[in-house]
């Protein structure tokens, strides 16, 4: 069977460093932070108090009615979906909606959600539980509410992989387009975990950074300071058509989706396999499923998270993958940055991934003052030119439970 190509044709997010793509990019490739200290009353009783807040509350953006009716994960998730659907110009296209699809992910769900419900009930008894609250909660409401604002018939999914999740969302939806099952799928990812009860639980585990300085400079991947993630909020949205229906009506394409791949560790629900044994299969997967060359590699937005463990595994996989050329790639964690939007993660970094492409520009990798001799890659501290021509770049998730899923997006 001849499997369709796929493009991208649209974008959209709001994070810690903007409220849309352009404020986002222009942050990025600044090398900007948007961590922050906490200013929530709950901050002062857990050990954490930093995180990257939005830049755009949804307050600002979304009418007030509506979003009463949707967790703050699917309120981001609206934002960035709207953004993406107008981008791509489909407004006025007149669409086969069963051939219209959506796959959004969120690695928690809810959590806002149901921890003020269940407050609400210890509190003030059963009859002050929201009766939106499980629609607002269950993980499967930012993709329900998006396929509500586009009139989705097509599949519907809300892929859950932690971590991997959002990736995990867009290798869905190529699927789908590449088997003739859709003509168009909104994908991507969302997160909104900025709560005393995940933060505390994270820390508890020794899987966020306690370093008490300078919020913007805690998040360091690969450097050997490194003690831990700095959890972020936000959602990144991309739409994915077919080649074939982009063209036909004349759409402005960023990128190629050229594969994906997805595989697990069986290692451990929370630490990687030290040696990437899992990413590796899946990076290998995303460049067999897409017939591409390693050499023909040039960039990697990278999951390096700023974990002890993480950053060095994943430093393997990239040199067991793409062997001596492996030193030559351009290797950036824009999480230096944004945080870890956990569920959200993998989607906003397809975003950087594929503007990477269009610019031909990396985003640095900020706080990278002494980096790890065990991680032997070419990571920019600045904003780095890439090569001109044909081109392909990796974006690598990894998540709890062992889940791996890279794709790989190519110019056009």
């Amino acid at each position: 069977m001849s499997l369709k190509r796929v493009v991208v044709t649209g974008l959209g997010t709001t994070n810690p460093l903007g409220g849309d793509v352009a404020s986002t990019w222009t942050a990025l490739l600044a090398g900007t932070s948007g961590v922050r200290m906490l200013d929530d009353e709950w901050a002062a009783d857990i050990p954490v108090k930093i995180a990257g807040r939005v830049a755009v509350e949804p307050s600002e953006v979304l009418d007030r009615v509506k979003a009463r009716r949707w967790d703050r994960s699917t309120q981001f998730a609206m934002i960035a979906a709207q953004q993406a659907w107008a981008d791509a110009g489909l407004d006025e296209v007149e669409l086969d909606k069963t051939r219209l699809g959506v796959a959004v992910a969120s690695g928690i769900g809810g959590v806002t959600t149901l921890l003020s419900n269940y407050d609400a009930l210890k509190e003030k008894g059963a009859r002050r539980v929201s009766p939106l609250a499980v629609p607002m909660l269950m993980p499967n409401a930012p993709a329900a509410n998006i396929s509500l604002y586009v009139g989705a018939r097509g599949a519907v999914n809300a892929p859950t992989s932690a971590c991997a999740s959002g990736n995990e969302a867009i290798s869905m939806a190529l699927d789908q387009i590449r088997l003739g099952r859709a003509d168009v799928v909104v994908a991507g990812g969302t997160e909104a975990a900025i709560h005393p009860l995940p933060m505390a639980a994270f820390a508890q585990m020794m899987a966020l950074s306690k370093n008490d300085g300078d919020p913007t400079t805690v998040s360091r991947p690969w450097d050997t300071a490194r003690d831990g993630f700095v959890l972020g909020e936000g959602s990144g949205i991309l739409v994915l058509e077919s080649e074939e229906h982009a063209k036909a009506r004349g759409a402005r394409i960023y990128a190629e989706v050229l594969g994906s791949g997805i595989s697990n560790d069986a290692h451990d629900i929370a630490q990687p396999d030290p040696e990437g044994r899992g990413g590796t299969r899946a990076i290998q997967l995303a460049l067999e499923s897409g017939d591409i060359d390693p050499a023909d590699v040039h960039h990697v937005n990278a999951h390096a998270t700023s974990t002890p463990q993480g950053d060095i595994a994943e430093g393997l996989m990239l040199h067991a993958t793409l062997g001596d050329h492996a030193s030559d790639v351009v290797v950036t964690s824009t999480k230096s940055m944004t945080g870890h939007l956990l569920g959200g993660a993998g989607a906003l970094e397809a975003v950087a991934t594929i503007l990477a492409i269009r610019d031909r520009m990396s985003p640095p990798t900020i706080n990278l003052d002494n980096q790890d001799p065990a991680v032997e890659l070419d990571i920019p501290t600045k904003a780095r030119d890439l090569p001109t021509g044909d081109m392909v770049a990796l974006n690598n998730s990894f998540g709890f439970g062992g889940a791996n899923v890279a794709v790989a997006f190519g110019s056009i």
